[in-house]
């Protein structure tokens, strides 16, 4: 039987475990994560919570009795984890404007004192694609867009303030941009 002997001189051979450590550091981290949640690992997808702005506010047209472009804060929290082949996780998010006076369609801007949209749901599906991962599942939503069983995706890019996040749900897309507060993370 012939035996295969490597030769490395004294640096070759910390140069051959170098790339042998980085390599196998590598596979462990594509194994880790993926590309998507259907891969066999197991643990956290995707977290986060934080106070967010939702971008142009209520939008261009009157919403109930609020003007448009009445400003809309959030207060969003979220994860999701995998384990055993099953994605699990929750997701809420309240959203708060001003007090609306009423029929002049005018608002104080400044006192955000109405809930006026609590969406509550439970996440049962994940993908990532690089640092943003997509969640969907069912929710009970309160205020607008009112209903049970509800569909939802939320749609959320890693990184703290100025990261994003597009939450849609009973037809209604809300394109949020964290404030302070939190981080949202994505992969394990």
């Amino acid at each position: 039987m012939r035996r295969l002997v490597l030769n490395f001189p004294r640096s070759g051979v910390a140069s051959a475990i170098v790339v042998v450590l980085v390599g196998a550091a590598l596979c462990l981290s594509a194994v880790a994560h993926g590309g998507t949640a259907s891969s066999s690992s197991s643990g956290i997808i995707a977290n986060g919570a934080g106070r967010t702005l939702v971008q142009g506010g209520t939008g261009g047209g009157n919403v109930g009795s609020y003007p448009a472009y009445t400003p809309v804060l959030t207060t969003l929290a979220f994860h999701a984890a995998k384990s055993g082949g099953l994605v699990t996780g929750s997701l809420d998010c309240l959203a708060v404007a001003p007090e609306s006076t009423g029929g002049s369609f005018t608002s104080q801007s400044a006192q955000f004192t109405v809930n006026v949209m609590y969406v509550t749901g439970q996440v049962t599906a994940a993908v990532i694609t690089g640092g943003i991962a997509t969640l969907t599942g069912t929710a009970t939503v309160t205020g607008l867009g009112a209903g049970t069983n509800m569909p939802f995706t939320l749609v959320v890019q890693s990184g703290g303030p100025g990261a994003t996040a597009v939450l849609t749900v009973s037809g209604l897309t809300f394109n949020e941009v964290l404030l302070d507060g939190g981080l949202f993370q994505v992969g394990s």
